[in-house]
This record gives C-alpha cells, structure tokens and sequence, in this order.
C-alpha cells in the first residue's frame, strides 16, 4: 500500500454522534433493499468518502469493500495464507513466479443478477491501473503487466517481475472484482452505484458533508462463496470522534465499536465487565496495526541521521502505551510488527532502553548543536495530542531537544503538506494490506513510501526487496531481518506501537471473538445476535 489515504482515516469534522437534520443525504443503491429490522449496527471513526475499489485505499473504506465485493483470494479468520474465494483454485505456474493462473468457481454472479466471469476480473485489475487513482491501490499490482481471461473461467496473470505475494494483494480488497457493464474503464463510479458479488449487498449510504455516515448493507441473495451468514442485515455508521462513537454505543445506538474508542473507556469497560457490571463486553486481539513518528529526510534538521538515532535512543515506548494509551497497544521496536513473519526487534536490539547519556553521544559525535529544535506534527489520533506531548516531553527531559507540537486538523491538507515536504516530522498510522512482511517494507521504506518522507536504501529497493518477493516460501530467508536492522539505524521513521484490538459490543452480540484478528479484515457475517446475558 504506497497510497497515503491507506494510512489512516479521512477528517470530517462536522461529523457527530447522530447526523444532523439537513446535513445528511440519502443514496439508495441499484438493488438495495429495506434497511429497517434487526440490523446489526456498528460504529468506527474510521472515516472514509470514495468505496469504489479502484479508489479506495484507507481502513474505512475497506470495512464496506472486504465485505460487499470478492477477490480471488480471501484470508480466513486468522489465517496467514490466502485460500480461494471467487476462485476454485489459484497456482503459479512457473517456478520463477512470472505467471498466476487461476480458476473461478461456477455459477458466479453479481448482486444485480450478471454473470461474474474471468472478463471481469480482467477487467477489474486493467481499470485500476489505468485510473491510477492517487489515493487508490493501484501501487498493489504495479508487477502485473497484463491479465488475460481464457473463457469464462481461467485467468492468466503475467508479471514484470518474480512476484510471490501477489496472491495475498489479490486477497485484499485491492483484487476486489468489480461488474463491467456497471463500473466505467476510465473514472471512479459514484458511492451510490456500487455493486459487487460479495456476502452483503449495499442497500443505501447516507452522506453527510460528502462523505458516507452511515452503510446499510443486507444479505446478497447471488452470493457465492464460503461465508456462513450470522445476520441478513448490518450497518456501519461512521464517526468523527471516539467520543462521539462511545455516546452511540452507551445510547444503544450501536452494538458494536470496532477499535476507536478512547483507551481510557476501552480499558474501563473492560474492568466493569470482569467486575460483572454493565451490558458491553470487551473482545481482545492482536492486531497488524502499527503507528509511527516519520522524519522527512530532506528536511535540514529531520534530514540529519544523528538527529533521528538520538530521537530513537529517547524514545520510551512502554511509558506511551502505559501512561497514554493505558495499555491497549504495545511496544512496537520495528517497522515490521509482532505476529508477521519476520519481524525482529531491530530498534531495542540497537538502542535499548532509553539513556539521555547515549543519545548526547550520538550528537556530539555528530558535532549537531543541541538543544534541536524539531517540530511534531499530528492529526488524528485517539487520544489526541497526548501521544505527541509525552514524546515532546522524553525528548526534551534530556535537555537534547526543544520541541513543538502542532496540530493540522484537515486530514487531507496534513496528507498534502506532508507529501509536499511541509514537516519535520509527523505521525501516521499504518493498517495492513495483507499479513505480510512486504506489506510494512515496499510501502513504507523503499524511495520515499507512502509516507513522502524522501528515503530510500539503494540495497533494500535494488536488492533485498526485489530478493525477497520471489520467495514463494514467506519464511525462508533472512532479507526481512537485513531491511529491518538497516532501518532501525537509519531511521526514517520511528515505530512508536502496534495496536491491540479492544472491540466492544453489546453482552448480546456474538461471533466478534472470531474475527478479531491480524489480517485486517473484519467479517460481517460472524456477527450474530443472541439472547441478553
């Protein structure tokens, strides 16, 4: 995922706990149905504006996408190998990874009742590159170089290069296949228009300051494929604050929140449940999720390696995820998290715990003038400007550092000025694409990454990556480990954590446990609702 809009949610401030009277519009989709009942509600402030697949590359667009349209690949609960999903059967055909080929299951259709063929996945994959949205995924399949439908039901991927982690992007929603006679070739279709082949249809989508507020989505009657229903209707209403979010929640407006809410209510509804108080229970997990402090590296100060290793060496992540996000994530020390294959603990295995005296070596040695003065930049975050004023003051106690933080409020204007070179540096979040190591090292570090922040290292973009996609055996090779240890010593960004989930729900709401997981996806369908406890 090179696309910034990957990296977290979209603002829209006007945005609260129930949309407001004459802000909010009503889209009926081709094919929707009725949107009352006992629909299953569920909460995120995981904003989002454009769902059309060729577009859509943040964590709340994908929400709706995992769940409304299929890829050829899916990633079960849990799993870290993709398995079939629009398809029959996929394989390489080749031991040098050039050619995929793969088989779709019979009787495939759309919501709107047309036949899914192989034209249509060829067509999906040639449509997004050729709209190469900038805030889409078209980055994802940059190795395919043409993909060719034999029949109805063979298609044929040929790459540019050795590509073994095309069959996990195909199971993200980057491989979402979309309907040729409804999706146009050379621009995104309106929110309004969507249709796809997944277990939920959309029925409508309000939208309030051009962005949705709230997706009703219901059983699609054409679907074919391994999900096993628990619920005929769900709704996913979006939020701008996690404030805002807990209100619904404790209004019995929704009966779920995915990982939004502030830690603090987090952890306190966690402790009223063991304590047997209240009616919301709290389902924990890992994650994928991580967070970190970029440095732009074309900047004067940021720039200086010395500057950003003493940073790293200040740095106290057990403090961030104890005093700040009161335990619900955990320490991250690599650009690679905990539970991907190949992560390590680059940062702690050079820097250790925090020590003031080594980080004053490291800028003497480099003959920078202390204090530096370096400027933080945020956006969104769940707690706010805490998580950058503790990080101000552990810089600033070693009397190294003079540091400002800023707010830019604007999400899309923070994701152009950071782009633009505008910070020193800035925090982003990171929602993974598929389990896979590649998936935190070609987006984040290979010539400038999602992230703009103008490094690259030759070995790791004209080397260890190129090295490391051909493996079709994702934990062979120690490629992983060299890219990590080069990045904690360089440093051009500064992993700060990796979230837990902490999912909240209603005592009557059941199957969340089951799709609590590290692949990114959250499954609709395992949702149910059962008797009050």
């Amino acid at each position: 995922m090179t696309m910034p809009n990957r990296l977290a949610v979209l603002s829209c401030a006007a945005l609260v706990a129930t949309t407001a009277a004459g802000c909010a519009s009503v889209e009926k989709v081709a094919g929707g149905g009725d949107s009352g009942g006992g629909a299953i509600t569920m909460g995120t402030t995981n904003v989002t504006s454009v769902l059309d697949p060729a577009g859509a590359y943040d964590a709340g667009s994908w929400l709706v996408l995992n769940n409304t349209f299929q890829s050829l690949l899916r990633f079960p609960a849990g799993a870290t190998v993709p398995q079939p999903d629009a398809a029959q059967s996929c394989e390489f055909t080749g031991a040098d990874t050039m050619t995929y080929h793969c088989t779709l299951r019979s009787g495939l259709k759309f919501s709107n009742g047309h036949p899914l063929t192989a034209a249509d996945v060829a067509y999906s994959v040639d449509r997004m590159k050729k709209i190469n949205d900038p805030s889409g995924p078209s980055s994802l399949l940059a190795t395919v170089k043409s993909v060719e439908a034999k029949g109805d039901a063979e298609v044929l991927f040929h790459l540019t290069a050795p590509d073994a982690v095309l069959p996990a992007k195909l199971a993200s929603a980057a491989g979402a296949i979309v309907d040729h006679q409804v999706f146009p070739a050379d621009k995104l279709l309106d929110n309004s228009k969507l249709i796809g082949s997944g277990p939920y249809k959309i029925d409508s989508i309000e939208t309030a300051n051009n962005a949705p507020s709230k997706v009703t989505l219901s059983a699609n009657g054409d679907y074919k494929g391994e999900a096993q229903l628990q619920n005929s209707k769900f709704v996913l209403r979006y939020f701008d604050k996690p404030d805002a979010l807990k209100a619904a929640l404790d209004a019995g407006e929704v009966d779920l929140a995915d990982n939004s809410l502030e830690p603090t209510a987090a952890t306190q509804i966690k402790a009223d449940q063991l304590a047997g108080k209240g009616d919301l229970k709290v389902a924990e997990g890992e994650t994928g999720e991580t967070r970190y402090l970029v440095f732009n590296t074309k900047d004067a100060t940021a720039g200086n390696q010395a500057v950003r290793q003493a940073a790293a060496q200040l740095l106290d992540r057990k403090a961030l995820a104890r005093d700040v996000y009161a335990n619900t994530v955990q320490p991250l020390y690599s650009v690679v998290p905990a539970g991907i294959t190949g992560h390590n603990t680059a940062f702690f295995d050079k820097y250790g715990e925090p020590d003031a005296a080594k980080a004053k070596k490291i800028l003497n040695n480099a003959h920078v003038t202390t204090p530096v003065k370096l400027d933080l930049t945020w956006s969104r975050a769940r707690v706010g400007a805490a998580e950058l004023e503790l990080v101000k003051k552990q810089l600033e106690a070693s009397g190294l550092f003079q540091v400002t933080v800023e707010q830019q409020p604007d999400w899309k204007k923070y994701q152009a000025e950071w782009k633009a070179g505008s910070y020193q540096a800035y925090t982003v979040g990171w929602t993974p694409d598929y389990a896979d190591p590649d998936d935190y090292i070609s987006p984040l570090v290979v010539e400038g990454g999602a992230y703009h922040n103008s490094w690259d290292d030759p070995k790791i973009s004209g080397k260890l990556v190129p090295d490391s996609i051909k493996l079709t055996d994702r934990t062979a090779g120690g490629a992983y480990g060299q890219i990590q240890n080069i990045v904690a010593d360089a440093v051009p960004l500064l992993p700060l954590f990796q979230n837990k989930s902490f999912y909240v729900s209603k005592n009557n709401i059941t199957g969340v446990d089951a799709t609590v997981d590290n692949t990114g996806v959250f499954r609709f369908w395992e949702i149910g609702r059962g008797k009050k406890a």
